[in-house]
């Protein structure tokens, strides 16, 4: 039986299209995957698109597709697939977004429902459009999701909420039980990576929550790959580690298209090895890093490893 091949004909980075081409370098053996073919994973996507859901697996091109849906671990990302930024790194399609779905939040309850989700990942687009920056929004998601699956653990990722007074703590009190905000990578990056975004917005979004609530578990993630150097994550570690985040993750990034920023190294598994211990030692509770670890790879397993460490750490 002939495959059937997907194709998005969207013009998904309209606001790239004048930049010059980046080649896209060869990856190494350590970095390639299989392509999916269980049928847990075609499961998973239906259901996605039964529920008319997002999901930044697809959005973002993540490479660990494959793994995560054949195990029905899918990553949510609600609040529409176009985001108001355009980040060099990013794949998800910028432009102007649809109105928020008031409906968003049930639907993504029925799933992780039906799916029957031990722990769920929901992240989102940016959403500077809305005055609260979709605050409300996430933290209806949560609601819905609490009332039905009570027993699952909910992670969220969120934006940064720049000039969004209020929104931490509209996202903070209602409880999730991993707050996730991504750094992405080092600040002197930040002018052509992360463009719209402020290294001490981010800094000072995750102090904020643990001063809100030190019960939830926070988290952030960088990439490896776009010109940083080993003395520049030790300093964003050490940021971290000042507004008490808990756990770090740290990837290699892959260049989506030629149209994004290029790949400027491919770091070995031994350097993340490195990478890894160094977070360990400034005291991390949870450390991921490895070539293809992103924010919600293994969260599940991650979460358990967060709550034995802390109860390690109560206990001593």
């Amino acid at each position: 039986m002939a495959t059937r091949i997907e194709i998005d004909h969207r013009v998904r980075h309209p606001e790239k299209q004048h930049r010059p081409d980046n080649p896209i370098a060869r990856k190494p053996s350590w970095i390639r995957v299989k392509a999916p073919t269980h049928p847990v994973y075609h499961e998973t996507k239906a259901l996605m698109r039964d529920k008319k859901l997002t999901t930044v697996c697809e959005e973002a091109a993540c490479p660990n597709i494959g793994e995560c849906w054949s195990q029905r671990h899918a990553t949510m990302m609600i609040m529409g697939e176009i985001c108001t930024r355009a980040c060099s790194f990013c794949n998800v399609s910028t432009g102007l977004p649809a109105p928020l779905d008031i409906d968003e939040p049930k639907r993504v309850a029925e799933a992780v429902a039906q799916m029957g989700l031990k722990h769920v990942v929901i992240t989102s687009v940016d959403r500077d459009d809305v005055p609260d920056g979709g605050a409300a929004h996430f933290a209806a998601v949560i609601a819905a999701v609490r009332v039905a699956a009570p027993e699952t653990t909910i992670e969220i990722l969120t934006p940064d909420f720049l000039r969004k007074p209020g929104s931490v703590e509209t996202v903070a009190r209602a409880k999730p039980d991993v707050f996730n905000h991504n750094f992405e990578t080092v600040p002197r990056l930040y002018p052509t990576i992360r463009p719209g975004a402020r290294y001490y917005q981010s800094i000072r979004l995750l102090d904020q929550v643990k001063q809100i609530d030190p019960s939830i578990f926070t988290k952030s993630g960088l990439m490896v790959g776009l010109g940083e150097s080993k003395p520049e994550i030790s300093q964003v570690m050490d940021d971290l580690r000042i507004a008490d985040v808990d756990f770090i993750t740290i990837g290699q990034y892959l260049q989506p298209t030629v149209k994004h920023a290029a790949v400027e190294k491919f770091w070995t598994p031994e350097e993340f090895e490195e990478l890894a211990a160094m977070a360990r030692a400034k005291g991390f509770l949870q450390v991921a890093a490895t070539p293809l670890t992103r924010s919600s790879y293994h969260a599940d397993a991650d979460f358990e490893g967060l709550r034995a460490a802390r109860a390690k750490q109560l206990a001593a």
